[in-house]
Parts: structure tokens; sequence; C-alpha cells
């Protein structure tokens, strides 16, 4: 089921500000507000879906250009060899914007197992 509106897309919409750093027919990105890296960017798609797990096969695509896109943000930002990608799916794993998004973090050195 896909939200309605969330603050996700009231940016997309510019109804509210954001730092945005790169967009395309399909996403978004702009700088986390609560950063937990140097660089800490989420990539948002246009289209609004809930959560990963409420996916379909009709989104694949969306997705593999979302996969696609990361890198390209992470090396405009001048950290194309080191990023990490995060999706956290529900509330228990941590989402608190219920608009499928992925994490860009960089800057910083990271460990296994994250949180």
């Amino acid at each position: 089921m896909a939200p309605t509106e969330t603050l996700f897309t009231k940016i997309i919409n510019r109804e509210i500000p954001a730092d945005i750093v790169y967009e395309d027919e399909l996403c978004l990105a702009f700088r986390d507000i609560n950063p937990q890296a140097p660089l800490h960017v989420l990539l948002i798609p246009k289209t609004p879906i809930a959560k990963l797990s409420e996916i379909s096969d009709s989104d694949q695509s969306l997705l593999g250009h979302l996969l696609r896109t990361a890198p390209k943000i992470a090396e405009q930002q001048g950290h194309a060899n080191a990023f990490r990608l995060v999706v956290n799916n529900g509330e228990d794993a941590g989402q608190t914007v219920f608009h499928l998004h992925l994490h860009i973090l960089a800057g910083r050195n990271f460990t296994w197992p994250p949180g």
C-alpha cells in the first residue's frame, strides 16, 4: 500500500525545502537533516512506495535505477570508492518515514555488523 503523503512527497512537490543534490525523472536525492556520516544523502523514488517489503514486480526497473544512481551520487559527492547503502524496512528496523529511501553514507569508517 503506497503512502498518500509523507515528508518525502512534500519534498518532491517542493512544499518543504531540502538540500537537493540530485534529481532525475524517477528519483530525488537530498542531504539528511540528521547526518550519521560526513556524507548522508537520502535517495528516494518519486513514486511513493511505503517500504521495500511492499514492492511489486512492476517496481523492478525503478529499484534498479535507484541502485545505479546511488554510486553516481556518491561519486559526485567525492566518495566514489567507499560508501554504504542502507534501507530500513519497517519501524522495528528504524524506518521513520514510510516512503522507500536509500541512505547513502560515506566519509568515515564503518563497522560490521551495523547497529
